[in-house]
């Protein structure tokens, strides 16, 4: 299911507290971006337990029970997990992700609030959730009928929801600082291979990873730990700010003059990061259109360029990264600078083609 309109996490519990209430709800999202936590903060929230089913760990007979003689009558007899004397939270994750049967079980659960003669108790809510078929992560299609049994909520992951989330909830402070700066690599799109990606979810399995080994964290077991919970080039870049916040090598420094560019091959990532932090304050400062350009702007591209060709000297590729496009092929930087650094750095252009 695509989505015509997303919400952040920040508008779930008041999106759910006036939905699910009286209706069930659907929430859509990539994996790894909290929905299972919302349900259950939400849950919480209301007082209630929260009663997880895995859709991809169930059979129809699991929600429907299995059948009993009373009385010269056979009756089915739901699960103790969902046969309740008191409300709560039923939370169906992955729900798209069950088959057709365990689906059509559902039909009436979702709808009716029933299972066989068994009825939710008054003042439950019943809320699902599930990954995207575009997000590479096993997802069924739903019947129609279950598709309109629900109200279907988008979710999208917000750097700044999670943010303010992970100051109060232990989050390890290198992580807080760097996602603060880059606030786009909290979540990448899932790969089409079988790689680690950069997730809310994998962000605070490394958080978790680095309290746990402390101060005595070397710089091999942090790309072993990175590289194995984020994005290739998301744990490069974070490699390269634990080097920087340890040395207490900036961009302030380089920009200045007062430290070069680091050239040593082992310092490739503290390069990287330092190429990604000089981009960006290069689309922070540089104006788009040349005549807007004030003095210090002027002398900050004079800069920019005789720091490019530097860096080119020891990397092109890392330098190519400071002019590149983005993922959609559009410039980031303004034209005008693209048109002198390919006057200026020829070689560094031909590269980028």
């Amino acid at each position: 299911m695509q989505a015509a309109v997303t919400v952040t996490p920040a508008r779930i519990p008041e999106l759910l507290l006036n939905l699910a209430t009286v209706r069930p709800v659907f929430l859509w999202g990539a994996p790894g971006i909290g929905k299972s936590s919302l349900v259950r903060d939400f849950a919480e929230s209301l007082g209630l337990e929260c009663v997880s089913l895995l859709g991809t760990q169930l059979a129809p007979e699991d929600l429907i029970g299995v059948p009993q003689i009373r009385d010269g009558r056979s009756v089915f007899c739901p699960p103790e997990a969902i046969a309740r004397d008191e409300p709560y939270c039923l939370f169906l994750d992955e729900l798209n992700a069950a088959t057709p049967d365990v689906q059509k079980a559902f039909y009436s659960l979702i709808l009716d609030r029933r299972i066989g003669t068994y009825e939710l108790p008054k003042g439950s809510i019943v809320i699902g959730a599930g990954n995207r078929a575009t997000d590479n992560a096993l997802a069924r299609p739903i019947a129609s009928a279950l598709v309109n049994r629900l109200t279907h909520v988008h979710l999208e992951a917000s750097a700044r929801d999670w943010l303010t989330w992970a100051e109060s909830n232990g989050i390890h402070p290198w992580i807080v600082d760097h996602l603060t700066d880059r606030p786009d690599h909290l979540w990448s799109k899932p790969p089409k291979t079988e790689e680690p990606f950069s997730t809310p979810r994998s962000w605070h399995m490394l958080s978790d990873a680095l309290h746990s080994f402390g101060r005595d964290l070397d710089e091999d077991t942090l790309k072993v730990l990175t590289h194995g919970t984020l994005t290739p080039a998301h744990a490069t870049a974070f490699c390269g700010y634990v080097k920087i916040v340890r040395s207490r090598y900036g961009i302030e420094a380089v920009l200045k003059g007062d430290a070069p560019w680091p050239h040593r091959v082992e310092d490739r990532d503290l390069l990287y990061y330092l190429a990604e932090s000089f981009r960006g304050r290069l689309v922070k400062e540089l104006p788009a259109v040349k005549e807007h350009m004030s003095a210090n702007g002027r002398q900050t591209a004079y800069r920019a360029k005789s720091l490019l060709v530097q860096l080119a000297e020891i990397s092109v590729e890392v330098a190519q990264t400071v002019i590149a496009s983005d993922a959609d092929g559009n410039p980031v930087l303004p034209a005008w600078f693209l048109v002198e650094a390919a006057r200026d750095m020829p070689r560094l252009v031909e590269a980028r083609r």
